[in-house]
């Protein structure tokens, strides 16, 4: 990784006071942590080790890249033991057993901690935000060194100088902000492909969903600040790019001068050197006829799009507050194969949500083999405090939604198969991405509509983009060769 990040920490001065402004001022915090750090690993007489596990989605992984980013640069050294000398646990609250997992390794990490008096443990991302969760840890975990949330990722320096300067616990937690804070160290997990946020927060308020109260309202990073990034990526070797946002489709609105995600993605295909484009997630209610023909003409698009149904029950889609019925959804899934032939199409699904009856699973099957998912991501409903959904007083019967749950789910499977199999003997490109985990021969690529190929090579190939015949279809990966 470019070193401009430990000239920017060198250049500050620790003599004077702290600027205010940002991300001078975290700069300036991670100096001092720093020297921390150095104090602490020559009394050990060893480097001093964290270990950091992300629980949740991309934009949960994106802010452990740069939560690893900044411990790198103060001088911790980075390990999957947890048996380390700080661990940070970057949470996910999406469904109530993603909390409980939490809260049983807490547990372990407590028994570690009394054998390691100096270890420090730290909790963020979005189960902090829930008052009752900071209420419980208070009481029940109270080792626990230090807890942030979302909306302030970015003073992680700064928390951090705070932890080791006091002796009790440091919680600092907003509700809300509209601040953007990046140009911040980062420490990439793939040295080839990145995540890149677009925008923060959601205004949709699906009422299943605790996301917009966890991440705050919809906030738009300015264009210029999102090319300068991808362009200082690709000058690092990044081949592939994800753009993040919680609805991509909704980019944009709040900026100074207002620009559309379809816009964005025109100024982004013009950078040189990129060679693949990637975004998650599309919101069915607003993906524009302009992104489709954007997606239609580029060459460096990906042909894959993940569009959430949840439901295909338009009673149930109403309740779920998403803006668009079945028959909304059906045309535009229609359009998009019309318009792009080759694409895939992914989707989410939501079975046993307050109400549904086995005639909504019905129609949500319906809209499955009609629409021919590539894939999709198929959960049971989990009831989440302080959402809408949770206070409706028709919870469906646990074996009344597994029940509908394998139904739709063997119909998921089926047509997948089905779908995924059409690429079979054809040759494709694959940006290869690591050695396969269960046969060191091989190695595993990823198509350009997100298919999986496993074929021979050597780890040389990582990062390249090859083309590769698809030999054997196994379900949703292939089989494949190099093709000379």
């Amino acid at each position: 990784m470019n070193d401009k990040y430990i000239d920017r920490i060198e250049a500050q001065d620790l003599t004077k006071e702290p600027p205010t402004e940002e991300p001078d001022r975290q700069y300036y915090f991670m100096k001092k942590c720093r020297e921390i750090v150095k104090k602490k690993s020559e009394e050990l007489g060893r480097p001093l080790t964290c270990s950091l596990t992300s629980f949740g989605c991309q934009m949960n992984a994106r802010d452990s890249e740069k939560l690893a980013g900044i411990l790198e640069k103060v001088g911790y050294e980075l390990t999957e033991d947890e048996n380390a000398d700080f661990v940070i646990y970057n949470t996910c609250t999406v469904r109530d057993n993603a909390n409980q997992r939490v809260y049983g390794r807490l547990g372990h990490l407590n028994s570690l901690k009394k054998k390691n008096p100096h270890m420090k443990i730290a909790l963020c991302g979005c189960m902090m935000q829930e008052p009752s969760v900071i209420e419980k840890i208070r009481q029940s975990y109270r080792f626990v060194d230090l807890i942030f949330g979302t909306h302030n990722i970015y003073k992680f320096a700064e928390l951090l100088v705070n932890m080791f300067e006091t002796d009790s616990m440091v919680v600092d937690i907003w509700e809300d902000t509209d601040q953007i804070v990046e140009d911040l160290p980062v420490e990439r997990k793939y040295s080839f492909k990145s995540g890149i946020n677009i925008m923060f927060g959601c205004n949709n308020f699906c009422s299943y969903c605790i996301v917009p109260y966890v991440r705050g309202r919809e906030r738009s990073r300015n264009p210029e600040d999102i090319l300068h990034e991808i362009e200082s990526l690709v000058a690092d070797g990044v081949v592939e790019v994800m753009l993040l946002g919680q609805n991509v489709n909704s980019y944009g609105k709040n900026l100074e001068h207002p620009m559309t995600f379809a816009q964005l993605l025109r100024e982004v295909e013009k950078i040189e050197g990129l060679q693949r484009i990637r975004f998650m997630t599309s919101h069915p209610k607003d993906l524009s006829d302009e992104l489709i023909q954007v997606m239609k003409e580029s060459k460096k698009i990906c042909r894959h799009l993940h569009l959430p149904l949840q439901s295909g029950s338009t009673r149930i889609l109403n309740a779920m507050n998403r803006h668009y019925t079945k028959e909304q959804y059906l045309a535009l899934a229609e359009k998009i194969r019309k318009e792009i032939p080759d694409i895939a199409i992914t989707t989410d699904i939501i079975v046993g949500f307050p109400g549904e009856e086995p005639c909504d699973v019905d129609e949500t099957i319906d809209v499955i083999r009609r629409v021919q998912y590539d894939n999709a991501f198929t959960f049971i409903y989990s009831k989440r405090t302080g959402t809408p959904a949770a206070a409706m007083e028709n919870q469906v019967p646990e074996a009344v939604v597994k029940e509908g749950f394998d139904r739709l789910l063997k119909v998921v499977q089926d047509t997948a198969r089905e779908r995924v199999s059409r690429l079979e003997g054809q040759v494709l490109d694959a940006l290869v991405e690591e050695i396969n985990e269960q046969d060191e021969s091989l190695m595993t690529g990823r198509l350009s509509n997100n298919t999986i190929v496993h074929f021979k090579g050597d780890k040389s190939l990582i990062g390249q983009i090859v083309p590769v015949y698809l030999k054997e279809c196994h379900g949703f990966y292939y089989l494949g060769e190099i093709w000379r």
